[in-house]
């Protein structure tokens, strides 16, 4: 057993509790919507799916960094190290598909009303489910391979090129076979990136372009529906641009890891935290650009001001 590292035992335990708070909230707060009878966005069943890919990532990177902190980092199996980074994988590949997923549908949903959009703005409610499930049997499929690269800490005797996580090892890829594995994976992600910058310079001129015409139309003034549409563009931009500034920075960590075989415990560290910064926060960016969090929470409380006080004397 190493020595524990209060510090970093401290700031996983915050992140993960802050974390899994927030993505509970998003949760619960789409649940009672829906059970109140509020109109649903098209995009609420994507905003659930990530809140729950968000928590997978968080617990999946939080646990073990924190178990690995307190100086136990032999807690986990063959096994147990192949399933906990496969997780961590999935879960990283589930949050890129569904903020993905989030931005396209939201500039769908934003774009003007022409007939080449009229169509696909009609049928795009009816895709988020299969798209949903698209990208879980995705993601499944794809990372199944990392699981032979995983081993514990007590098999990596012939093992020439590893990346010590700290709780498990990761054998760096070597075969051809691995190599295009890599070069798919890498491609994939450059396309789920693509498609986010698209998506995000679409929404960028929409919100322009709209901003123009109703100052054009109102003069200063902007209406109540356009600051609400303005608060969604936003609040995904703001998204995306989270996760690719998050994203990146891991990508930096990783091809460090890869390129000099070194690891360090303090940047082992800071790559668990850099990964769980976008679970983490991307909930309470949600939250606070939803126009209808306060008026649900206005309406709660004024339903709970209409029950009777429970020590009021008749």
């Amino acid at each position: 057993m190493a020595s524990p590292d209060l510090k970093y035992t401290m700031i996983f335990l915050c992140q993960m509790l802050i974390g899994i708070l927030g993505n509970l909230s998003l949760l619960c707060y789409h649940m009672s919507l829906y059970l109140s009878g509020y109109r649903s966005k098209s995009t609420d069943l994507i905003l659930s799916h990530l809140s729950l890919t968000n928590s997978l990532a968080i617990l999946s990177r939080g646990v073990p960094g924190t178990m690995a902190a307190l100086g136990w980092t032999h807690f986990l199996s063959d096994f147990g190290c192949k399933l906990v980074i496969y997780v961590q994988r999935l879960a990283k590949g589930m949050t890129m598909g569904n903020t993905l997923l989030l931005s396209i549908f939201q500039a769908i949903t934003l774009s003007p009303m022409n007939p080449r959009w009229a169509e696909l703005k009609a049928k795009a409610a009816k895709y988020i489910g299969p798209s949903n499930m698209f990208c879980w049997i995705l993601n499944i499929l794809l990372h199944i391979r990392v699981a032979q690269h995983i081993t514990d800490k007590c098999n990596n005797e012939s093992l020439s090129k590893i990346v010590d996580l700290g709780y498990c090892i990761f054998e760096l890829y070597a075969k051809d076979a691995d190599l295009l594995y890599l070069i798919f994976i890498s491609i994939h992600d450059i396309l789920c990136l693509g498609l986010m910058a698209w998506a995000s310079g679409t929404m960028v001129s929409i919100l322009c372009r709209h901003k123009q015409r109703v100052q054009h139309i109102h003069g200063t003034k902007v209406s109540p529906r356009s600051s609400a549409e303005i608060r969604a563009i936003q609040s995904i931009l703001v998204l995306v641009t989270t996760f690719v500034s998050f994203y990146t920075v891991s990508l930096f960590i990783h091809m460090y890891f890869v390129l000099f075989h070194k690891t360090t415990w303090w940047l082992i560290n800071i790559s668990t935290l850099i990964n769980a910064c976008f679970p983490t926060a991307s909930p309470f960016v949600l939250l606070s650009c939803d126009q209808r969090v306060s008026r649900f929470f206005l309406v709660y409380a004024g339903k709970l001001k209409q029950l009777p006080h429970p020590f009021k004397i008749a």
